[in-house]
């Protein structure tokens, strides 16, 4: 299950490395990234509750997930492959919504997976290993093209456009790798059948599109507390960890490699050490997410979420902090630390807490939780002038002088207000007696 998961989340990695430095060279502004970035949350918002609910609703031969995971990865591979290809920021942009749009078709069935197919006692344990692959996939993904650096490409051999070659080179890695990965795993892990039950009464539900929408308005309406009380939680969060994925790498440009230009050889080495920085903080999530599940066990899973992005602030604060490029790996392992947590903890106090029919449109809806602060953070963040109208607040211009650096001290307090409001949330935190991990 958790290799195709992998194969999802290399290109999620990609996109988080490469996508800001391939709308610099393409001659965007650092000002304009954020609303740039908007394909991702706006397709997570309109497409992943959309396709919880139907994925809910789907009986057919092929099961409830599995023709959504194919689609989403066959649009994935397209977006990749023809991504570095991009000759203006309109083409890019529009490459990144075919993009989104298939990891975001591809990401809400596989959440909900995890429950289908795991018993309620293996699901923490379950949602923590698929964390931790998480960290493994975007680990390569990041490090790739330092890789190929150091075996002999050049980081400033580049295309007419500016894109260096070797953006081209893991696009294609991404493209295979995501698609041949989820189609391994649909084979070799397929889904439990129904129960004779269980088709009768998806059967049994309103058919349509129209109904497809009166089912997401009703789990809102329905929502389980616990699950309403993450989203402040999760506006803190996501909002913190959009502004590190989008500024990290101007960051380290002017600090460590004293640099602005997205064109000169100083940023190509910024692009590449951000990418070394976040396969190391991958690494520790990947670790870390193993060493959490006894500590989860032990504490519960809002607790320790709650220490993990309170040291991932931390680590947000001090990395603008450090001159020298050795040391940008000591904050990295608080940014690590809160990731693994990130993508499992709150994955199982939310599965504690919603009923089992409707895993796929609940998960849909937490996904909103995590791309609505994204749009936030775009539209404060963020000015885009389309001549008859100007979309945003321009915060980074106005408040934080075009300054990345700052962007992370305040990304920093988001996630330490983040751990704070986990403490809101009561369930999810009995302290079951310890077991023996199994997986199903």
């Amino acid at each position: 299950m958790n290799l195709g998961f992998l194969g999802l989340q290399f290109s999620f990695g990609l996109q988080q490395g490469n996508m800001g430095p391939i709308y610099s060279y393409l001659g965007a502004n650092e000002a304009q990234l954020p609303l740039l970035q908007l394909a991702g949350p706006m397709t997570g918002l309109l497409i992943q509750p959309l396709i919880g609910a139907m994925s809910d609703r789907t009986a057919g031969r092929w099961g409830r997930r599995t023709p959504y995971f194919l689609l989403g990865a066959l649009l994935c591979c397209i977006g990749l492959f023809t991504m570095p290809l991009s000759s203006s920021i309109l083409m890019a942009a529009s490459l990144l919504w075919l993009l989104d749009a298939g990891n975001n078709i591809t990401m809400e069935p596989y959440r909900a997976y995890v429950s289908d197919r795991l018993d309620p006692a293996q699901r923490q344990f379950g949602f923590l290993s698929q964390s931790a692959f998480t960290g493994l996939a975007q680990m390569l993904a990041f490090l790739t093209p330092a890789i190929l650096v150091g075996l002999g490409m050049n980081q400033d051999w580049v295309d007419a456009h500016h894109i260096p070659y070797t953006v081209r080179v893991v696009f294609s890695i991404g493209a295979v790798l995501s698609l041949s990965t989820i189609v391994w795993s649909i084979w070799r892990v397929p889904e439990l059948p129904l129960s004779d039950d269980e088709r009768a009464e998806i059967l049994g539900r309103p058919r349509g599109f129209g109904a497809t929408l009166m089912e997401i308005v009703d789990a809102i309406r329905t929502m389980p507390r616990a699950m309403r009380k993450l989203g402040l939680m999760s506006l803190f969060q996501w909002f913190g960890m959009s502004g590190y994925w989008t500024y990290a790498v101007y960051a380290m440009g002017r600090t460590i490699y004293h640099t602005a230009d997205p064109q000169t050889s100083a940023f190509h080495s910024a692009v590449l050490t951000n990418g070394e920085v976040a396969a190391f903080y991958n690494a520790v999530a990947f670790l870390g997410a193993f060493g959490m599940v006894p500590l989860a066990r032990r504490i519960g899973p809002g607790p320790l979420h709650a220490l993990a992005l309170v040291c991932g602030g931390l680590g947000m604060i001090a990395l603008p902090m450090v001159q020298a490029k050795a040391l940008l790996f000591v904050p990295a392992i608080g940014v690590g630390l809160a990731w693994g947590s990130i993508m499992g903890n709150p994955y199982t106090i939310l599965t504690s807490s919603i009923p089992s029919a409707r895993t796929g449109v609940y998960m849909g809806i937490f996904n909103m939780m995590i791309v609505i602060p994204m749009l936030v953070f775009a539209l404060l963040m963020s000015r885009l002038d389309l001549g008859f109208v100007s979309i945003g607040f321009d915060v980074y211009h106005r408040a934080l002088n075009n300054d990345p650096r700052a962007m992370l001290r305040l990304c920093g307090a988001c996630l330490i207000v983040a751990g704070m409001a986990v403490a809101w949330v009561e369930e999810g935190r009995a302290r079951p007696a310890p077991m023996k991990a199994t997986v199903a």
